[in-house]
């Protein structure tokens, strides 16, 4: 059994399942590999690695860098569980506004690959959560935006009520309003 692939609802974001082997010392997987990441579907080159670490209840998201700095994302869980979110921002697509999610955690060792033009967040379900994820661009703070999390035009099921959000992710805009320049088919 090799990694598995999986493409979602919108099938440009790509649930990523790894092999992992176990046995009573632990466990082995591979978190990255460039040619099998490419049969998979993945073609990017990743460029920054980040690391987090949330507590419970915490809601980062839905965040995005607009052109011309964007970053695809390849998000990953080290410890606890998110619930990992990618909504499609690109204006003209036939699923724009639409989302989906995967439950990411230390167990399963699931990644999800989302790709430029989508806003992406997660929802720390675990007591804590350290989250890695890959990007496809370097962060840039000019082009860093976002999306109010509750948008009722989008309607994300987060899973929990009263999310612990930070001052930025309270004020950000409704998608509608969002300083968004990606185009369906161009990105």
């Amino acid at each position: 059994m090799s990694t598995l692939f999986e493409p979602q609802a919108i099938p440009e974001v790509i649930l990523v399942k790894p092999r992992v082997f176990k046995d009573d010392r632990g466990f082995f997987s591979e978190t990255y590999k460039q040619s099998s990441y490419i049969q998979g579907g993945i073609k990017e080159t990743f460029v920054q690695d980040n690391r987090s670490r949330s507590s419970r209840h915490t809601l980062r998201g839905l965040h995005y860098q607009k052109m011309p700095k964007p970053q695809g994302k390849l998000f990953s869980v080290v410890r606890g569980e998110v619930l990992d979110v990618a909504v499609d921002i690109r204006q003209g697509s036939p699923t724009f506004g639409h989302w989906v999610s995967a439950l990411l955690n230390d167990e399963n060792q699931y990644q999800l690959y989302i790709p430029v033009g989508f806003a992406h967040g997660f929802c720390v379900l675990s007591e804590v959560a350290d989250v890695s994820y890959k990007t496809t661009g370097e962060y840039s703070p000019e082009h860093d935006r976002g999306v109010l999390w509750n948008d009722p035009a989008i309607a994300v099921d987060w899973q929990i009520a009263s999310p612990l959000l930070s001052s930025k992710d309270e004020k950000q805009p409704l998608l509608k309003d969002a300083d968004n320049n990606f185009i369906y088919g161009e990105c």
